[in-house]
């Protein structure tokens, strides 16, 4: 199954700001904001587990973002992921991003982005 056939669960909202890198000031610096909707949007599941981080360490994750393998560049480390959830509106880091891709294999081509 293609983009296509996985759109339809990507129902969910959120605002991406990517982390272009740092400031002076060692400060985080991002672009403007990219706001993923329906039916470009992505899903959200605020399931709390345990992740290895970019540098190994066990980092706690709060929520895993889904969506098309487009919008794979938004999701850089550090990058900030604003969305609604039943916690009221939530803003995540992004810890690591994950491509799932299976060509031939007919399976939902997607990316998996693990948040603080």
């Amino acid at each position: 199954m293609r983009a296509r056939g996985v759109a339809r669960f990507y129902v969910h909202t959120a605002t991406v700001e990517t982390c272009t890198g740092t400031n002076g000031y060692g400060e985080d610096t991002y672009a403007d904001q990219v706001v993923l909707e329906p039916p470009n949007g992505c899903f959200i599941d605020d399931t709390q587990h345990l992740v290895s981080g970019a540098t190994g360490e066990q980092v706690v994750s709060n929520t895993t973002l889904y969506t098309f393998p487009a919008n794979a560049t938004l999701f850089t480390p550090n990058t900030r992921v604003t969305w609604a959830s039943s916690r009221g509106t939530v803003t995540g880091r992004v810890i690591k991003t994950n491509s799932n891709e299976a060509p031939g294999l007919n399976l939902p081509d997607h990316v998996a982005v693990t948040l603080e």
